[in-house]
């Protein structure tokens, strides 16, 4: 069996289990601690599922299907595991009654079992999911970027902790990030698949913030795809550009490719829901319970996204694989195989 993903050469693991442990630990009360303070949001707690047919749980790109059961004690109705929280945390802070600058945080569970196994990927997904009430004056690109720039700074300070603690983790993050819409992007590598001009572009600069993620580009296809009822991905910005959404993306020096760290965004107003609806064809999507209270002004306007806290950890701590940081089923010929090049699944 081939096995999926990239063993780096020479791969040297800079901290043992116990400390690797150590180390999660403290990125993890780190980050989310700064990020609150930052961003000022208040943690809550979430579900790991949630009634299937009510249009809040998250397709994500649109193609991955959630984990589904039936629950006997409500007459065998079908629920479904999370996929991410985008919906739900914009009907909590209208049900919490948080107000303009105000925002929630939690630790998001998921269950993803079609993903394809690999340095980045697996079958179990932790996030912090955030989201925050903004105005209406606020849902702009301007907004977007300061918000974008104050996530970094954790991110940067978070390295720059975690350095102190273990002086064999030199930083490798830049002290600023750079900001690039997908269609300039699109313009400087027009011979480059997506993924390969995120690599392009993270080798020079370090750490991204791509732009406008979900609409179509020059090319007649969208940078990647985004579902069409949480982040605002068409309505028009500067020179002709659409999105208030993006990703957060780093370059890795241990896989020698671009991260992902971040999915986010400025999230659907009334106008912009109705749009990508008739875009992506889903109009049927109106009847859920989600939608029906964001086109009569049940919900906030609000900002908000999942920040991949294994990720983090992997970046920060140098790990080559995402089972060196958190603990999920495996391939054994994948297990076996990582084994025998010093990386170790916990």
């Amino acid at each position: 069996m081939k096995v999926n993903g990239i063993i780096p050469k020479n791969y040297k693991n800079l901290l043992d289990l116990r400390e690797t442990e150590r180390a999660i630990k403290m990125i993890k009360d780190f980050f989310q601690i700064n990020l609150a303070g930052r961003l000022n949001l208040q943690r809550v707690s979430a579900p790991l599922f949630v009634k299937s047919g009510t249009g809040v749980n998250d397709d994500l790109s649109g193609v991955e299907k959630p984990v589904t059961f039936k629950v006997k004690a409500l007459h065998n109705e079908q629920a479904e595991i999370v996929q991410s929280l985008a919906k739900w945390k914009r009907m909590a802070l209208a049900e919490y009654g948080f107000a303009e600058g105000e925002g929630l945080y939690t630790d998001m569970n998921a269950i993803r079992p079609d993903e394809e196994l690999d340095n980045l990927h697996s079958l179990y997904v932790d996030q912090w999911d955030w989201e925050k009430i903004i105005s209406r004056d606020e849902r702009n690109l301007d907004y977007l970027i300061k918000t974008v720039k104050q996530i970094y700074s954790v991110i940067k300070e978070a390295e720059d902790r975690i350095f102190a603690q273990y002086p064999a983790l030199e930083p490798t993050l830049p002290q600023d990030i750079t900001f690039i819409h997908s269609e300039e992007l699109e313009e400087l590598y027009p011979q480059l698949t997506p993924k390969e001009r995120e690599d392009a572009i993270c080798r020079e600069k370090g750490a991204v913030f791509l732009i406008g993620i979900g609409a179509d580009l020059k090319s007649g296809q969208p940078h990647d795809g985004r579902a069409p009822d949480y982040d605002d991905w068409s309505t028009p910005t500067t020179d002709g550009k659409k999105g208030l959404n993006g990703d957060i993306l780093v370059w890795n020096p241990v896989l020698k490719r671009a991260v992902e760290l971040s999915s986010m965004g400025i999230r659907v107003d009334k106008e912009a829901l109705l749009r990508q609806l008739q875009i992506t064809g889903e109009e049927k999507r109106l009847t859920y319970s989600f939608h029906q209270k964001l086109l009569h002004d049940q919900l906030p306007l609000s900002i908000g996204g999942g920040i991949g806290q294994s990720r983090l950890c992997m970046l920060l701590l140098k790990k080559a694989h995402v089972g060196e940081v958190q603990v999920s089923i495996w391939p054994e010929e994948m297990i076996e195989e990582y084994r025998k090049n010093n990386i170790f699944f916990l």
